[in-house]
């Protein structure tokens, strides 16, 4: 075992021994004992942008805060005019969005706080709150020129019914839904999917190139795996666009573990052939149509298709009963949500600064969450139709989910320390987990629905 390996294993051990035995109570001995003892194999799939309000904002579901249930919700054209008037969230029928919504720094700062450069000291005491208003400002900011401002927000303000996203709205159905999961940066793709695997983003705030290049030394869950011989693979859609993430960090190469980046292909015959390892790691494809990301420009159709090969092979396969799929998202992509993002703990003492659309700089102290994003847990372990509302720390606090949570739940069923601060106070989903497994859950999801682009 490599000696960081031990050193945080002891450590783990030490704080579990003083977690409390009630069961089903996050962070508990109970809960995370009943982990262990039913989940063999997680499998992990990273979508592409879209926020809970864009993706899941038809869902009728009980319990789901969203449009259809308690909006509509509105946004100016203008958050220094308001006489150019609204649009409020509604229904739409876009399969695919054309002008790209900002998920950038600083989009992402106008979106939530209705300016591109707020006073940071104001946010981190709480003085400064979001106020989810600037995400049509933002839009027509970044596309005045070349589209109709209504159209504009309608790409960002509107949502998918429940016939338009039947895969969607068959997992809500019948697995859970988290309410309140949040990216973990208020930024784009590639920094959160690396606090997805990492639980930082390394001081990175925008899809730089260092990403894929093995240049990152932090710790990441394939180095903690494979230090402790746990098996994983990252399953990579080689049309590329996404990841694959194991690839971002030197470890991988140093230890001759470039071979685990394997075909999504392979991912399908191992899932029904029952190999896979207790661990995949699932990249797909991006961008544009074609592709299975569910990224804005490409076909929400087609990552429905993608979403529903890969739950139907492992349902079909005969890890079924041992395995915990985690569906969620990198980031919110700049469509709206109306739910308040909250302050988080740093991981790390590094920031990100960017030149905002008003010709200021813009440091990011990585202090506060991005936007809601959809995430499921989907196993027979799991509950039928829950919807999960803010999770626990293991200080006892109330806050919103995050990738931190995978790595912080992660490390309780392979016995490892948290990485950094954020995923120490991250909330854990481990008391998810029933006692009980169903034997209810749908052979196959429903087949995905093309619809006007």
């Amino acid at each position: 075992m490599h000696p960081s390996a031990l050193v945080g294993l002891l450590a783990f051990a030490a704080a579990a021994q003083a977690l409390p035995a009630t069961s089903n109570q996050a962070h508990s001995a109970s809960s995370i004992s009943n982990l262990k003892s039913k989940i063999k194999n997680v499998v992990v799939l990273c979508m592409e942008n879209r926020s809970l309000d864009n993706l899941l904002g038809g869902q009728t579901h009980k319990d789901l805060d969203n449009p259809i249930n308690n909006g509509p919700f509105c946004n100016p054209y203008n958050v220094t005019d308001p006489s150019e008037g609204e649009h409020c969230t509604e229904a739409r029928d876009y399969n695919s969005v054309g002008d790209d919504p900002s998920h950038a720094v600083t989009g992402n700062t106008m979106e939530f706080y209705s300016q591109w450069t707020p006073d940071n000291e104001l946010i981190a005491s709480g003085k400064l709150l979001p106020n989810n208003k600037g995400f049509i400002h933002e839009q027509v900011s970044k596309y005045s020129s070349d589209a109709n401002k209504s159209v504009l927000a309608k790409q960002v303000m509107n949502y998918y019914t429940e016939a338009e996203v039947p895969v969607m709205t068959s997992l809500v159905k019948n697995f859970l839904t988290f309410n309140h999961w949040h990216s973990d940066i208020a930024g784009p793709t590639d920094p959160n999917r690396f606090a997805l695997v990492a639980g930082t983003s390394a001081g990175h705030g925008e899809n730089d190139d260092s990403f894929g290049t093995y240049a990152f030394t932090q710790r990441s869950i394939f180095q903690q795996l494979g230090e402790t011989n746990h098996t994983w693979l990252n399953y990579w859609d080689t049309a590329g666009g996404t990841g694959p993430e194991s690839q971002w960090f030197a470890w991988t190469k140093e230890t001759s573990n470039e071979d685990k980046v394997v075909p999504m292909t392979q991912f399908y015959t191992d899932a029904l052939n029952g190999s896979l390892p207790e661990f995949s790691y699932l990249n797909p494809s991006c961008c544009g149509v074609g592709t299975t990301s569910m990224h804005d420009s490409g076909l929400i159709s087609d990552g429905e298709a993608f979403i529903k090969r890969v739950y139907d092979s492992i349902r079909q396969g005969p890890q079924w009963e041992e395995t915990l799929f985690v569906l969620t998202f990198d980031e919110s992509g700049g469509f709206h949500d109306h739910v308040p993002p909250p302050l988080a703990t740093r991981p790390d003492n590094l920031t990100y600064t960017e030149l905002a659309a008003n010709g200021k700089n813009y440091t990011y102290d990585f202090n506060r969450l991005g936007g809601r994003i959809p995430t499921f847990l989907i196993s027979p372990w799991i509950a039928q139709g829950v919807v999960e509302q803010k999770g626990t720390n293991n200080k006892g606090e109330t806050v919103s989910y995050s990738a931190a949570s995978v790595l912080r739940t992660l490390g309780y069923l392979w016995d490892f320390a948290p990485f950094n601060p954020r995923v120490d106070d991250a909330a854990s989903f481990e008391h998810l987990v029933q006692s009980s497994a169903r034997k209810d859950a749908p052979t196959a999801l429903p087949s995905a629905i093309s619809f006007r682009k």
